[in-house]
């Protein structure tokens, strides 16, 4: 899988959790059973708990994605796209794998697998700036 591909695999994920807490929420706003600005910031949320979850791990997606999509990106600007391609898959992997643990709880066991592969990303990612930046001789 190439960089590009990895990326564009990870803002379908992110898209299926949007959808997946959107889809409980936008048929209560339109069966006026909770108003549209319910679930604004600061408001308490009386949401299930895989639904908030679903909303966390959305969140969490959208805080590393720029670090992702610049190296890949950046790859791709500097004719270096195969600096990336052999991890960036690696990236999503684990991405896909940390927003799973989060859908599934919250358990101390559970937080510590989480930070494992939110861990696993960051140092991906870094290993393959560095990586680009080697290869350009810097």
């Amino acid at each position: 899988m190439s960089g590009i591909e990895a990326l564009l695999y990870y803002v379908l994920w992110m898209i299926v959790l949007v959808l997946f807490y959107a889809g409980y929420r936008i048929p209560l706003v339109l069966t006026f059973k909770k108003p549209a600005d319910a679930w604004g910031r600061g408001k308490p949320v009386e949401d299930p708990g895989i639904v908030v979850r679903a909303s966390h791990a959305h969140a969490n997606s959208v805080e590393n994605i720029p670090l992702f999509a610049a190296v890949v990106l950046a790859a791709a600007a500097m004719g270096q796209s195969a600096v990336v391609d052999g991890l960036a898959a690696w990236v999503l992997y684990a991405r896909v794998a940390q927003g799973v643990v989060h859908l599934i709880g919250t358990s101390f066991i559970l937080v510590l697998l989480r930070a494992t592969f939110f861990l696993a990303q960051l140092g991906l990612i870094a290993y393959m700036a560095w990586g680009l930046l080697k290869s350009v001789g810097v």
